[in-house]
């Protein structure tokens, strides 16, 4: 009996695997606005009613793929925080949780972060605006500590500084291809080195 369910549970277990593959792929393609509980169940390959049994709507769905991820980016940037590392330590290892999201779960990161994705589905917006509200103040937070210890310029507010920081990591979700050419510890080099030393040479 108990072989049994555990059989049901693993078939269950990929099922849901698939129907999240392929619903992300359609949202990445089509945009979530333009794909309907009909497209995901033509791509998994079964009827419209069975995806119900699974999954109650899209923004279930939605919410399956991308809460995850800004789940863990919230985490890895609670835990750099309440480490004893240096401010500057600890801005490149928010920059490293941060960038490495789209090395493993580029696909992911694209549709979540991408323009409008919540637009009229306040379930997910309310959620997701939750989680995104906590990050962003924690990266306020680092910011701010950095200035009060004298490690990072006082020359700017901490939350238009933590604002301009996540809009360039964030708008890798225009353009970075994890096949690519570009690896993303290149990427977090590059963006550490340009937040850390500036771009201008020093004296001019």
């Amino acid at each position: 009996m108990a072989g049994k369910n555990t059989h049901k549970a693993s078939k269950s277990t990929r099922r849901r695997e698939s129907i999240l593959a392929c619903a992300l792929t359609l949202f990445d393609r089509n945009g979530y606005a333009n794909t309907s509980m009909e497209d995901i169940a033509k791509a998994v390959g079964i009827r419209r009613e069975a995806l119900y049994y699974y999954y109650r709507n899209r923004a279930e769905i939605l919410l399956a793929i991308i809460q995850p991820q800004a789940v863990a980016l919230l985490e890895g940037v609670k835990a750099i925080n309440a480490s004893d590392a240096a401010p500057v330590t600890k801005l490149r290892e928010a920059v490293r949780n941060h960038l490495e999201r789209f090395d493993r779960h580029c696909l992911e990161m694209t549709v979540s972060l991408r323009d409008g994705v919540f637009e009229g589905d306040e379930a997910v917006h309310a959620q997701m605006g939750r989680i995104w509200k906590t990050y962003e103040r924690l990266w306020v937070r680092l910011i701010a500590e950095g200035q009060r210890q004298g490690d990072f310029s006082s020359g700017g507010d901490p939350k238009m500084i933590a604002f301009g920081i996540l809009g360039m990591c964030n708008w890798m979700a225009r353009w970075y291809d994890p096949h690519g050419p570009v690896s993303v510890d290149q990427l977090i080099d590059t963006y550490f080195n340009l937040l850390a030393f500036g771009l201008a040479k020093r004296g001019l």
